[in-house]
Parts: structure tokens; C-alpha cells; sequence
């Protein structure tokens, strides 16, 4: 008999189905001026302006099936809903139209791991891997291996309050890849760390790969994302421009994005904003100094005095009479002062 001929990645089973997938936010934001000192002062005077909801058209009509072995990279400039597709495809937002299939429970890096911040490192440990399905004897015999690949050391009797924000990113990442997944999703969870740690990360979701589960993965650093990635989703404005093999569509991409001009743009804008802040602050210091001067000047010379400070104490009558008869009297012309 004939054996049978091995199962190509196309052939394989589908985790993921995205059929015509939309995702829409619904924003309250307020109008009228939209500077801080002006919204206190609106405050202030009781008129808090109105509020209008606004529809942010995140992810619009995509469709693709992911399959058992593929690593999937999803790139693309920041809001263009990679971080959207992905906790559509979670469940955590649902779908205005369209819907989504997946064969297993999907597992989002930083959300499934419900840690607590007052809670030591070995404990969060524990509660991380009970949340994503374990016992407690399997998540005993994986600690050692978490704080280990974290890279916790001594702080794992430590509460994560005294964590850094990549120490706590690093022990989600580690809790999450302990065991393998059906679909594990990663949000920029590899930028995190020194080079070491990165490059650990990288070695287990080749791993992950290789174990049959489908790994999602959004990060802004192209060169991960060809190391790691067989297949990459190339997303603008929520649609997608390209869909394929992870090295094409990152060639297309910078082909027409330099990442590094665009990490200039972003310190540029970041710079802009802040520069923007610091003027609006200052020229708000400027009006109210302006106004208090003009009030200042409208209820006339003394104000500034009687204006905040406490009255001066009145005398009593006669007091006056006091003082100028205990001065001494003025000496006549020609005579020498006493």
C-alpha cells in the first residue's frame, strides 16, 4: 500500500478564519476648545461644553485563515489596527459586522496572564499559569523554568509592584510561553528586554511554531519578524495591502516605509506635542496674568492691597487725637530744635 504523502502547510488544518471582519470604537469626546486651561476655565464658569460620539473605523473588511504551523507576523504603520485585529481575534472586542472562527482558545500575550501587582513573583506565577488552564502541580513544575527564562533572580520573592515595566512584560512573556498554545498572540512583547532576552523569545516561538500552534505576532522591528515569521500581513488604515510569504512582504513594505525615517517622524511629533503643551501652558499663564492685571486696574489704585490681603485694624476714636499730641510741638523761627 501506497503511503500517504506528507500534509503541505496549505493542507493544513485552519485555527483562524476572519471572514469580512469589522471593527468600529465608539469615542465620547467633548467640544468646544480643547487646550486644559481653557476646559478648566470652562469648568470653572459651569459650562462644560457638550460631547460627541465618534465612530474610529479600526479594522475594515479583513478576511484570511491562519493554519496549524504558521507563525504570522502583522506589520504595518502605528493605527493601522494590528493591535485591533488581534483582540478581535481574542474576543475581548466584538465585531461590528463580519465574524471570526478559531479552532482553539486564543491566548493573548499580557491579558490571559492575570497578574497581580501586590502579589511576590512566585505567586503571580502560579496564578498566570492556573489562568490559562493549568493545575497547580503544572504550574509548580514550570516556575522554575518561568523565573529562569524571565530572568527574575532574586526579585521572585518580591512584589511585581517592584518590578520595572520590562521585568513585569518579560515574566508575562515567559508565563505565556511555559506551555504550548493552539493560537498564541504577542503585541510588541519582543521589544522588550536586552539582546539576551530577545533572543530567547525568539528561539521559543520558533519553538511554539514548531509544536503545531499558530503564533501571531505584531511588532515594528522587521528584522524579528523575518527571523520568526513565515508569513506576514501587511495592514494599512485597518485593510490589508499584502498577504504572503514574511520576507516579500517585508521588502514591499520597506520598499516604501523607511523604518527608520519613520522612527525620526515619531520623535518629531512626539517632539511637536510637547513643544505644542509647553506654549498652550504658557500662554495660558499669560492670560490669566493679563486678566488679573485688568481687573486690577478696573477697581482703581488700593485694590491690589485690599484685593485677597485683610483689612487694615480701624482705631479707635480719639486714637488719632492720641498719636499727634505725643509728637513734639514744631520749634519757632529762629529757634534751635529741642
Amino acid at each position: 500500500m501506497a503511503e500517504a504523502a506528507p500534509t503541505s502547510r496549505a493542507e493544513s488544518a485552519p485555527t483562524v478564519i476572519c471572514d469580512d471582519l469589522h471593527v468600529v470604537y465608539r469615542v465620547v469626546s467633548q467640544t468646544g476648545a480643547s487646550s486644559a486651561a481653557q476646559s478648566v476655565g470652562r469648568l470653572l464658569r459651569g459650562r462644560g461644553g457638550g460631547s460627541v460620539m465618534k465612530k474610529v473605523h479600526a479594522v475594515r473588511g479583513v478576511s484570511m485563515v491562519a493554519r496549524e504551523g504558521e507563525a504570522i507576523a502583522l506589520i504595518g504603520r502605528n493605527g493601522s489596527g494590528k493591535s485591533t485585529l488581534l483582540r478581535a481575534i481574542a474576543g475581548l472586542l466584538p465585531a461590528e459586522s463580519g465574524h471570526v472562527y478559531t479552532a482553539g482558545r486564543p491566548s493573548l500575550l499580557g491579558v490571559n496572564a492575570a497578574l497581580m501587582r501586590d502579589l511576590p513573583g512566585e505567586e503571580n506565577i502560579l496564578l498566570g499559569c492556573m489562568a490559562m488552564g493549568m493545575t497547580r502541580q503544572e504550574a509548580l513544575a514550570r516556575r522554575d523554568w518561568i523565573a529562569a527564562f524571565a530572568d527574575l533572580g532574586e526579585f521572585i520573592a518580591y512584589p511585581m509592584d517592584t518590578y520595572s515595566s520590562g521585568m513585569a512584560a518579560r515574566l508575562r512573556f515567559a508565563i505565556a510561553a511555559s506551555t504550548s498554545h493552539e493560537i498564541l498572540m504577542i503585541d510588541e512583547a519582543l521589544a522588550t528586554g536586552d539582546a539576551e532576552f530577545r533572543r530567547r523569545s525568539e528561539q521559543r516561538i520558533m519553538e511554539l511554531r514548531e509544536e503545531a500552534g499558530t503564533v501571531f505576532l505584531v511588532s515594528h522591528s522587521l528584522g524579528v519578524v523575518r527571523l520568526t515569521c513565515n508569513r506576514a500581513i501587511w495592514l494599512e488604515k485597518g485593510q490589508v495591502v499584502m498577504d504572503g510569504e514574511a520576507n516579500e512582504v517585508v521588502d514591499a513594505y520597506e520598499a516604501l516605509y523607511d523604518p527608520e525615517l519613520e522612527q525620526q517622524e515619531r520623535k518629531q511629533r512626539r517632539a511637536r506635542r510637547r513643544r505644542e503643551r509647553q506654549e498652550m501652558e504658557e500662554a495660558a499663564r499669560r492670560a490669566a496674568e493679563q486678566a488679573r492685571a485688568e481687573r486690577l486696574a478696573a477697581d482703581g489704585p488700593g485694590a491690589a492691597d485690599g484685593a485677597g490681603g485683610e483689612p487694615p485694624p480701624a482705631q479707635e476714636p480719639g486714637a488719632e487725637a492720641q498719636a499727634s499730641s505725643a509728637l513734639p510741638p514744631e520749634p519757632a523761627p529762629g529757634e534751635a530744635p529741642r
